[in-house]
């Protein structure tokens, strides 16, 4: 009896276990899955002359004292070019110049017709105006184009292509910001490569570093090259430690190369190499983390079903202070806890990426069900934190779908965020699809320590169109000067200031003022007005004597509004 009790023990142990093993197989399969689901695919053939009489409409502007876009692909004489389309652009500003800046996109010159080429546009005075003359290699296919710039000034066009079943890529170099590309160097690459370029100033100045997903790659399984000697030459592909995939790269202080995407397991997944500086070592990983974001990377959102939600942002603190060396991520993920399609979330690493702090939602909208997508960040040089994304809260019960674009910051490493801004009309995300139902899979921003440049996508104009975008955040002290709003102004000078600096506002009308110096971390250090006043215009002295040397904030509320400028302590 005891031997056959023993005996069937043993079989339902192992059936439990086959099941186990089985159940824990199908889940590593699904999201395996997730990364393999979702590639470039070139269908259509290319039609010579499509579109070729080129009718139009006006280009779509707008400007506000928060935030400036134009059109970037436009005729020579700035108007919208009709049944054409384009998605997936990437930023470039010269740092040499700022006011030099390039776009790419992926340039459908028919929006019936899905072959899709490296498209390009250019401005001199700093986004105001923009140039298209064409593409690069036409008639070649060319899709997921990321862009950049090193020190000296040179722009960089990384584009991938497909053919007969391979993916590789091709870096374009131009020397006159944008406007002339050259024949562009083999790049090895994969499906959405992206790309970084060292500009710190360290042994690594002036490397390049590309990374893609390594399903469909011309040098499968490696997904990772570098560049040592200004794009002439890319190495032999490596592969990256933790598959990472759908993800961005970012350098930090030291020269230390940060790589994040999703992973296999839920949520994120962070990979640091302390070699890739030195031109002489093989590129190692130091290690990889697993980052909680309490949700997944996703394709196939109803927003966007042939895209993704959007690609994972990774940045630097390289601000000067107790934020120097942050790592910080971001992604639009679906929620694990409760379902909805989409949340823009964030977490921050101390520790150089080893470990990471709680997961933090940046979109203030408490639904379940309205979608925050494509959610991206970047970090200016003085450690503010921009993000953007787009959301659908603002939409109808008839048009659930429709997006707006979306804005907050952090002034204190990612510990508070601003209140989330509307920066754009809403509009049909499904409006213009170029024979494939996407908008692309991402946008890209660059920040500065006043604003952050955005080039992004939408239908604004009843068809997919890219677009420059400004943004200027009140925290720099530019306010709205209409009377709708109860504070004109909030100004601070001398900034920087010494022994002492004066503070200015005005108020549209009476109301309740509060203004209160605040430190980095937002911890309150004194309040310096509290109390009922009238219209007007006010000036107070802030003594510095006793502040020690470093950022501060000053913030304003009046009513139900509030303004804050950054006030830097020098001596």
């Amino acid at each position: 009896m005891k031997k056959s009790v023993l005996v069937l023990c043993f079989f339902l142990s192992l059936l439990i276990c086959f099941s186990f093993s089985a159940s824990a197989q199908k889940e590593v399969n699904k999201k395996a899955g997730r990364a393999a689901l979702h590639n470039e695919v070139p269908d259509d053939a290319y039609a010579p002359g499509a579109n070729q009489v080129k009718r139009t409409s006006p280009a779509y502007k707008s400007k506000s004292p928060v935030f400036f876009m134009t059109q970037a692909n436009i005729d020579e004489n700035g108007e919208n070019i009709l049944n054409d389309a384009a998605n997936e652009p990437s930023l470039a500003i010269d740092p040499t110049n700022p006011a030099r800046m390039a776009i790419g996109w992926r340039q459908f010159d028919d929006v019936g017709n899905n072959f899709r080429q490296a498209g390009y546009a250019y401005s001199n005075d700093g986004g105001e105006s923009w140039t298209f003359p064409g593409v690069i290699n036409p008639g070649v296919f060319r899709s997921d184009p990321v862009l950049e710039t090193d020190n000296e000034g040179t722009f960089y066009y990384n584009s991938l292509t497909s053919s007969g079943g391979s993916y590789f890529c091709r870096v374009y170099k131009s020397e006159d910001g944008g406007a002339l590309w050259d024949d562009g160097t083999p790049a090895q690459g994969g499906d959405k490569q992206w790309m970084e370029i060292d500009k710190t100033g360290g042994q690594g100045e002036g490397n390049i570093y590309a990374y893609w997903t390594s399903y469909y790659s011309i040098c499968y399984p490696g997904n990772f090259t570098r560049s040592t000697d200004q794009g002439n030459y890319y190495e032999d592909c490596v592969s990256v430690d933790g598959e990472p995939y759908w993800g961005t790269l970012a350098i930090g202080p030291s020269g230390e190369l940060y790589i994040a995407g999703a992973g296999l397991n839920d949520g994120l997944v962070v990979v640091r190499s302390n070699n890739a500086v030195d031109p002489d070592a093989y590129v190692a990983w130091d290690y990889y983390t697993y980052v909680d974001l309490n949700g997944n990377m996703n394709a196939g959102a109803a927003v966007n079903p042939g895209g993704l939600l959007g690609q994972a942002s990774i940045a630097v603190n390289l601000a000067p202070g107790p934020g120097l060396g942050n790592v910080y991520v971001l992604a639009s993920v679906e929620r694990l806890f409760n379902g909805d399609p989409g949340d823009v979330m964030f977490a921050k690493s101390t520790d150089g990426g080893l470990t990471f702090g709680e997961p933090m939602r940046i979109n203030d909208d408490l639904s379940a069900n309205n979608t925050q997508w494509f959610g991206t960040m970047s970090v200016a040089p003085n450690g503010r934190i921009d993000v953007i994304w787009l959301d659908t809260r603002d939409a109808s019960s008839f048009s659930p779908l429709w997006s707006a674009l979306y804005y907050s910051y952090s002034l204190d490493d990612g510990e508070t965020w601003s209140d989330n801004e509307r920066l754009s009309e809403s509009f049909d995300p499904h409006l213009g699809w170029p024979n494939q139902e996407k908008m692309g899979d991402y946008f890209d921003m660059i920040s500065d320590n006043n604003t952050a440049h955005l080039a992004w996508a939408n239908t604004l104009n009843s068809e997919q169109d890219v677009y420059y975008g400004r943004i200027t955040p009140l925290v720099t002290g530019l306010s709205s000067v209409t009377a709708e709003n109860t504070i004109l102004t909030l100004n601070a000078g001398p900034n920087p200031f010494g022994e002492s600096t004066r503070l200015s506002y005005s108020l549209s009308e009476a109301s309740e003022v509060r203004l209160e110096l605040l430190d980095m971390t937002g911890r309150k250090i004194a309040i310096l007005v509290d109390q009922p006043q009238t219209k007007g215009s006010y000036t107070i002295s802030l003594d510095g004597s006793k502040l020690n040397k470093g950022i501060y904030f000053c913030s304003l509320t009046s009513g139900k509004e509030r303004k804050s400028i950054r006030l830097v302590k020098v001596e």
